[in-house]
């Protein structure tokens, strides 16, 4: 009965995270290796659930060619946003050691990861299932350190309070509706149009993992990336073998 609200709140939840991850790096100063340290973690969650639970899902139920055109699309469309922002000089990603671009450029690059993202968890409630678990925690990992790193530039480069905490606040909330409309409207959709926005999304994420996540993480941390990315894979699995 209340399935729609559900599927709100685990968006809410997912997207969240960025706004308790500008929380802390607002009021308490994080060492930036802890910070790529659970951003590599997060990377591993995250493989580990688009394998399993989203592409592995898509092609069961929607067949190989929908899984792979949504796949390829959603990788395409990520990248060649990023290299748009890029020239628009309005990209930071997860913190690059620049000087931070514009409040839109990093509220679209937050978009580009959570609307997708979100979707798909609206849309693991689809046919009385619950929220997929491994999925939601693998979203509010990643979005943690991405709040986190993006604050901590916002915080040096001079802005309030407020206008943070909006950016980030307003990103949750369109989290909480991409995951309603991922219940509600595509509720009824064909097998090969939810496979197809499935793997869209899990393309989107293994592109914005490595052309984010895993390179930032590597910057700092160098040879423990690696391990903590296998970790963060494995918890994952066990996770999606548990539930």
């Amino acid at each position: 009965m209340f399935e729609w609200l559900t599927a709100a709140l685990a968006g809410l939840f997912a997207g969240g995270m960025l706004f308790v991850g500008a929380l802390v790096a607002w009021y308490v100063r994080v060492p930036s290796k802890v910070v790529v340290s659970i951003m590599a973690f997060g990377a591993g969650v995250l493989i580990s659930a688009l394998a399993f639970d989203l592409v592995g899902e898509a092609i069961t139920e929607a067949g190989v060619w929908p899984t792979i055109s949504g796949f390829a699309v959603g990788a395409l469309i990520y990248v060649f946003a990023n290299i748009w922002l890029d020239y628009r000089n309005a990209r930071n990603r997860r913190g690059t050691g620049e000087h931070p671009g514009t409040g839109t450029g990093i509220a679209i690059g937050a978009l580009l990861d959570g609307v997708p993202e979100s979707m798909v968890l609206g849309l693991s409630m689809v046919g009385g299932q619950g929220v997929s678990i491994p999925i939601l925690i693998a979203v509010a990992i990643s979005n943690f350190p991405e709040g986190l790193s993006s604050t901590a530039e916002f915080k040096s480069a001079g802005k309030s309070a407020r206008y943070v905490f909006t950016l980030w606040g307003g990103i949750a909330i369109a989290a909480a509706v991409s995951s309603l409309l991922g219940f509600t409207i595509l509720a009824d959709a064909s097998a090969e149009t939810t496979g197809f926005i499935t793997s869209l999304a899990a393309g989107a994420m293994l592109a914005m993992v490595t052309d984010t996540m895993i390179p930032e993480a590597f910057r700092k941390a160098h040879n423990y990336t690696g391990l903590l990315v296998t970790f963060g894979f494995l918890v994952s699995l066990v996770i999606h073998e548990l539930v």
